[in-house]
This record gives C-alpha cells, sequence and structure tokens, in this order.
C-alpha cells in the first residue's frame, strides 16, 4: 500500500504539471481509466509475476502487486488530477464550484455504496465452500466493478464537453503559471495543510472502521457492511443539501470547522466506547458521515477559492495537494501497522474498554488532525471572487 501510495503521490505532480502544459482534461483523464482498469483486473487476477517465471515466493508476490498497485495508483493520480481541475475551469462562481464539488462527493458516496451492492448480489448468486471459491467471489465483485466504472466513464466522455473556460482565458495570457507563484502565496500552504489533514482524517478512520467495529466492538460480522453503509448515507444526503446554500468564505470556514468539531467527539466517542454500548456506534456513524461530507466538501472548495482565475496553475494546485495527501496518508497506516503487532492493551473490566492501536486510529487520530485543521481554518483569509448570480440551477 505504502509503495502505491508514493507512486501516486509522484504522479500527481506530474500529472497536474503535464495537464498545466497541454490541458485535455478528457484526454488524460480517459488514459488514467485505462491504467486503472488494467492493473485493478491484474490485481485481482493473480500474480502475474509467478505465472510469467513459474515460482509463487513471497518476495515475487509482494514485487508483483506492488508493481500492479503503482500502476493503478499512477492511472488513479491522473484520473483524479485531471477530473479535480476540470471542476474549477466550468465555471469561476464560487458558489457554482461548491455545488460541483458537493455533487462530486455525493457521487462518490453513490459509488461506495454500489460496490456494496454489487458484493451483495454476488455472495448471494455464489457459494463459497473453499478458499478458491472466496477468491473467485472477490474475482467478481472487481470485474463487474470496473465494468460498471468503465461505463460511467464512457458516459462521462459521451455527455462531457471538454471545459473552454481556460482556453478563453488563455486568450488573454498564454504563459503558465509557475510553481513559484503558488509558494509565495500564504493562502496555498493553509489550504494543502488544511486538505491533507482533512484526506487524513477520512481516509484513515476508513481504514480502521471494519477492523474498530469486529475486533474491538466485538459486533455482529454484518455491521463491518452496515456501518459504512451508514456513514456512506449519511455524506450523500449532507452533499445534496450543501448544494442549496449560497457560498462565501466565512461560509466555508463556518462549515468546515463545524464539521471537524463533530469528528472531534466523534473521534472521543470512539476513544472511549465500551463493548457493551456498541450500538451507540450506528449513532456515532451518522455524525461521522455528515461529518466527513462537510468538511471534503468545503476542503474541496476552498482549493477553488486558491486558484479563483488562475486557471493555467490549477492541474498543479490540486496535483501537489494530492502528493502530500498520498504521502502523508501512505505514512500514516506504516506507521499505525507496525505497532499493530505490539498493542499496548489497557482493560477495564467493567465497561470492556481497551485501547489498542486500531481504536488508536479510528479515534485519537481523526480527533487530531480535526482540531488542528479547525485552528488553521481559523486564520485563513477566504475572499472568493465577485461573480453574477447563476440565473438558473447549475445542476437539476
Amino acid at each position: 500500500m505504502l509503495s502505491g501510495q508514493i507512486a501516486d503521490g509522484f504522479a500527481t505532480i506530474f500529472a497536474g504539471e503535464l495537464i498545466d502544459r497541454f490541458g485535455h482534461f478528457k484526454l488524460w483523464h480517459g488514459a488514467g481509466s485505462v491504467l486503472v482498469a488494467i492493473s485493478f483486473s491484474s490485481v485481482f487476477g493473480g500474480c502475474m509475476p509467478c505465472k510469467i517465471f513459474g515460482t509463487s515466493s513471497s518476495t515475487l508476490r509482494t514485487v508483483g502487486y506492488s508493481m500492479f498497485a503503482a500502476i493503478f495508483n499512477v492511472g488513479w493520480a491522473a484520473t483524479q488530477v485531471s477530473h479535480m481541475s476540470m471542476l474549477n475551469c466550468i465555471t469561476l462562481n464560487s458558489t457554482s464550484r461548491v455545488v460541483l464539488a458537493s455533487c462530486r462527493n455525493a457521487f462518490n458516496m453513490v459509488a461506495n455504496l454500489s460496490l456494496y451492492a454489487v458484493a451483495f448480489i454476488v455472495f448471494g448468486v455464489t457459494i463459497a465452500s473453499t478458499h478458491a471459491d472466496i477468491e473467485n467471489q472477490y474475482r467478481w465483485i472487481a470485474y463487474l466493478s470496473i465494468f460498471i466504472g468503465c461505463c460511467f466513464v464512457g458516459i462521462f466522455h459521451l455527455g462531457t464537453k471538454e471545459p473552454r473556460l481556460k482556453v478563453s482565458l488563455q486568450g488573454n495570457n498564454r504563459s503558465r503559471i509557475s510553481w513559484t507563484y503558488w509558494f509565495k502565496r500564504v493562502l496555498y500552504y493553509q489550504v494543502a495543510l488544511v486538505y491533507v489533514l482533512t484526506r487524513l482524517v477520512v481516509n484513515v478512520s476508513q481504514a480502521y472502521l471494519a477492523f474498530y467495529v469486529i475486533d474491538d466492538l466485538r459486533m455482529a460480522q454484518s455491521a463491518k457492511a452496515l456501518v459504512p453503509a451508514i456513514i456512506y448515507i449519511s455524506s450523500f444526503l449532507v452533499s445534496i443539501i450543501l448544494q442549496e446554500i449560497s457560498w462565501t468564505g466565512q461560509c466555508l470556514k463556518a462549515c468546515y470547522s463545524a464539521g471537524a468539531i463533530v469528528w472531534i467527539f466523534c473521534g472521543a466517542g470512539i476513544l472511549f466506547l465500551p463493548g457493551s454500548m456498541s450500538a451507540l456506534m450506528y449513532i456515532i456513524s451518522v455524525s461521522i458521515g455528515i461529518a466527513n461530507a462537510l468538511m471534503m466538501v468545503t476542503g474541496v472548495s476552498m482549493q477553488s477559492v486558491l486558484i479563483d482565475r488562475d486557471l493555467n496553475g490549477c492541474a498543479f494546485v490540486c496535483g501537489s495537494l494530492s502528493f502530500m495527501d498520498k504521502i502523508s496518508c501512505g505514512l500514516a497506516l506504516f506507521v499505525l501497522q507496525s505497532y499493530q503487532s505490539t498493542r499496548v492493551i489497557q482493560e477495564n473490566h467493567s465497561n470492556d474498554v481497551y485501547f489498542s492501536v486500531t481504536r488508536f486510529g479510528l479515534g485519537f487520530v481523526p480527533a487530531f488532525c480535526s482540531l488542528i485543521s479547525v485552528i488553521v481554518t481559523y486564520t485563513m483569509k477566504l475572499q472568493p471572487a465577485p461573480c453574477k448570480p447563476l440565473m438558473e440551477p447549475l445542476l437539476v
């Protein structure tokens, strides 16, 4: 995973630079989607180098899966950076950009829920009695997900035009914005820190959620699917509601801070929640979903405020922030996992609370990151450029 995150991080920098130089968002998005589909299917198709060399040593398997993980993340970097950059080149209206970000986050939740639907169908149709049968089930889940994803990529490319806003602005100024332009702006570092902390909150919590539910709270096996589903549904609903707000810089800061404060309380609850009161996790899940949506939508929208009309460097901003996000998340998970085998357990027999690495990773880390992000957000001076109001809704 760390190798994939590092490859993804460096790929986002190069993808952002090349997109700023040559444009063609859809071309980069399409090429990245092809790499994602090929590498993802190869990961679930088995160890390719093992089949080529006729051996299945652990070293060769590690190299093989790391190679395809790196290819996957390179493709994902091109897809993600081009898609996020398009958001800023479709409109200059600050409220419209937040609407697009909230719509993007909402459909991200739809994609996550769709994966559960695919898994539910596969597990219901097929019966697994051996280890090989279980592997085949997950292969079918992967292949069906790739097929559905490719269908929607095709719809996206057929139904979406290449943004012309960047081209029209380049007519007045064709020079590409230098990296140093962003490095001289205090707001760049503030937005970068908030975005990285937000991604740490979402990614680290998502990585440990299922383990916490099963290993720490001793809930039923179905809970490891039900709890994330509740989070995704809550995030989806909040993302839809956020589309109806008229956004200003102060409103962005207020909504982000609200989401971060909610996460702080959720983290405290997770850290001290006893197994005997595990049912409260469903209520906490609703709060986590709300907090994730508030932080992700407004955190991404802060990038748009930073970019403003400087569209000749928007891909670099998205790429550089994603680079810091991938590297920090990879290192955070690597460090946490290094303590997993030697976790410190403090048991309280009266309420069945113990502090494992999983509980620490899901409770303390996101809460601490949320606290720091609130402090940084308070120091920001977000002033979106005034734009003419929309005459009709951007999304119907």
